[in-house]
């Protein structure tokens, strides 16, 4: 069983109206990515406002919109040497078509980006758990978002257990605790200041024992010490494949998408500490900085899993690299 069988199952309401369900989850998604969307074509809008071609002095102008809309410096270079190439293939092309030609490369960027994607992650053994191990920094949004994933995975009729491994801070656990109430997991939880290897151990046994369809480990989210974080993150990894082979079978990390460019330092302080698999960005809703999706994903070479595009319980959305560029860009033109 690989990460996306875990949704096969689907309730009945979501299969009852599923137009309706997706023009809802549309328009969710367009307002949730407005403020990037706005900050993004308005900096374009002046970029080539009385321009007639794409020039030298054009793609400059793009490379600082980019850069500014938190794409990333080495995402953006990439983007502009390949509209380079598109316009010394075409020979003259109008400054109107860019947001065109654009899109494009941004889309195929992504598709690069989530080519590897069967390298990452790997299946669950038939009768077994799939196991995700969530990491990320304190205030990320990573108890949230393993609240909101536990939600969707018991409605669509998977047993779910949640492991508070993040045991250095009472908050986290009583958080945690509040959200697996909520969503109707089983948490398993230890005393603040427990071994979390020992939780992860303990949650992977019972998950296991009464059968559970899917296992979430919260993690603690200190980047103070490298060192002592990569120890920390390789015992729980050890401890959970003595229970079940191969596990974690996922590694997911949480980003706090408003953060910008910070996005991309805890990205590589992980990344270095750990196996990262997959992604999950949060807080798109409330900022101009959604380019972090496009950056991070392209730089990182690590597919995007999840986007956060409002409080609500279900505003956690898988993410969908057609829907986020609809959304971001409009819809293609035929």
């Amino acid at each position: 069983m690989g990460f996306f069988d875990l949704f096969k199952k689907k309730t009945a309401a979501a299969e009852a109206a599923p137009t309706e369900v997706e023009a809802r989850e549309r328009q969710e998604l367009d307002a949730g990515l407005e403020r990037t969307k706005t900050g993004l074509f308005s900096k374009l809008a002046r970029a080539v406002a009385g321009r007639s071609t794409v020039d030298a002095e054009v793609l400059d102008e793009l490379e600082e919109v980019l850069v500014s809309s938190d794409v990333g410096v080495e995402t953006t270079v990439r983007i502009i040497e390949r509209i380079e190439r598109r316009v010394a293939q075409d020979k003259y092309m109008n400054a109107s078509e860019l947001q065109r030609i654009l899109r494009e490369e941004v889309a195929s960027l992504l598709e690069e980006a989530h080519a590897a994607e069967g390298s990452f992650g790997l299946d669950a053994a038939e009768g077994e758990p799939y196991v995700v191990m969530v990491v990320g920094v304190n205030g990320a949004g990573k108890t949230t978002t393993i609240g909101k994933l536990a939600a969707q995975l018991v409605k669509a009729g998977r047993k779910v257990w949640i492991g508070a491994a993040d045991t250095f801070r009472a908050a986290a656990i009583d958080q945690l605790q509040v959200w697996a109430d909520r969503a109707g997991a089983t948490m398993i939880r230890q005393e603040m200041g427990s071994d979390p290897a020992s939780v992860a151990y303990d949650t992977l046994q019972s998950a296991k024992a009464n059968g559970a369809d899917v296992v979430l480990i919260d993690t603690a989210g200190r980047l103070h010490n490298k060192v002592g974080l990569m120890n920390e993150l390789t015992k729980i990894r050890n401890v959970m494949s003595k229970v079940i082979p191969n596990a974690p079978h996922e590694v997911m990390l949480v980003l706090d998408g408003s953060t910008g460019q910070n996005a991309f330092e805890q990205a590589k302080q992980f990344t270095q500490a750990t196996q990262v698999t997959s992604l999950a960005i949060t807080k798109l809703d409330g900022t101009a900085k959604g380019g972090v999706v496009i950056g991070i994903s392209d730089r990182f070479r690590i597919p995007v899993r999840y986007i956060g595009i409002g409080e609500g319980i279900d505003q956690l959305r898988i993410f969908d690299r057609r829907s986020f560029i609809n959304a971001l860009f409009g819809d293609a033109q035929n």
